[in-house]
């Protein structure tokens, strides 16, 4: 009983903790404390996959859930990633973008997370669970909106994103990486007044950013997916009731399309990403996801740029 009185106490202490930087880092940014991170590691290009010296049907970047630690993907080792990039060669993939930081910097480059990360990792995936949620905060989310907003757009400038030429950007996002997609949406429709399109994979978020500047949102979601399903009923804003919240607006718009992908789930062996769970005509999970985002691309915005 008192092990277990311990573990309670050390996981409510590190929540406090948790909540406590999460908003520290937004503050950071809001005053200028530091700079925001635009450098990347020696050997990660800005994007992959079509050449930057012709225009791409669309810049795709992929926004992934609470194991994003580094520039580099990591929740599958960046296999999501790849497959979309030899699906799609006619897409420039980024995916190097901190949903769950403010100042674009990666955990595992700060000094006391490394110490973490090889005696507590837990704490890692907790902090980007309390950043989702500080995302979702109506008190905190115009600023993190905005941050993260920025992010996005400078990274694709550096990407070779040409202003004003009105190429597609989708924002691929995977779990709490949907919350940060939607926030996106008007920063990048303002700064590069860019056509927006939202694809959701597994998407947990709380409905409340206005979506009215979006082409089109994809849900990518399974009856098997328990995460997904939460955060529908935890967020008051994703009820049917709540018909002035940005998600239900953007339904009632005709702007939000579901399709189901049985019978993966969130996360483990039968995931959406996963490589080794099959269907029964033998396509892999992450085959099949894969194929579909690049579907859904070449169906919104193929068509009107030939």
């Amino acid at each position: 009983m008192n092990g277990l009185l311990l573990v309670l106490g050390g996981l409510g202490l590190a929540l406090i903790l948790e909540g406590l930087l999460a908003r520290y880092e937004l503050l950071a940014y809001s005053v200028g404390w530091r700079a925001s991170t635009t450098e990347l590691p020696d050997g990660l290009p800005y994007a992959r996959g079509a050449p930057a010296d012709r225009p791409p049907l669309a810049y795709l970047v992929y926004l992934d859930g609470i194991g994003k630690r580094q520039f580099r993907d990591t929740r599958d080792g960046g296999q999501l990633v790849q497959a979309v990039i030899a699906g799609a060669p006619e897409l420039r993939v980024l995916g190097q973008v901190q949903p769950y930081s403010p100042l674009a910097a990666p955990l595992t480059d700060r000094p006391v997370w490394a110490w973490l990360r090889r005696r507590a990792g837990l704490l890692l995936f907790l902090h980007n669970v309390v950043q989702t949620f500080v995302a979702a905060d109506r008190r905190y989310r115009p600023l993190y909106n905005q941050a993260v907003g920025r992010q996005i757009v400078v990274q694709l400038r550096l990407a070779g994103y040409p202003a004003g030429s009105k190429i597609p950007v989708v924002l691929l996002s995977y779990s709490g990486g949907a919350q940060v997609s939607t926030g996106a949406v008007d920063e990048l429709s303002r700064e590069l007044s860019a056509p927006v399109l939202v694809i959701m994979l597994g998407g947990f978020h709380n409905g409340a950013n206005d979506l009215s500047r979006v082409d089109h949102v994809y849900q990518l979601t399974s009856s098997k997916d328990r995460i997904e399903r939460v955060g529908s009923w935890i967020f008051p804003q994703r009820w049917p009731l709540f018909r002035r919240s940005g998600w239900n607006r953007a339904r009632q718009a005709g702007k939000v399309s579901v399709r189901l992908l049985e019978p993966a789930t969130h996360v483990g062996p039968r995931s959406y990403i996963s490589p080794t769970a099959v269907l029964d005509d033998g396509t892999s999970h992450l085959t099949r996801t894969a194929d579909t985002v690049i579907a859904l691309v070449r169906e919104c915005y193929a068509v009107e740029r030939r």
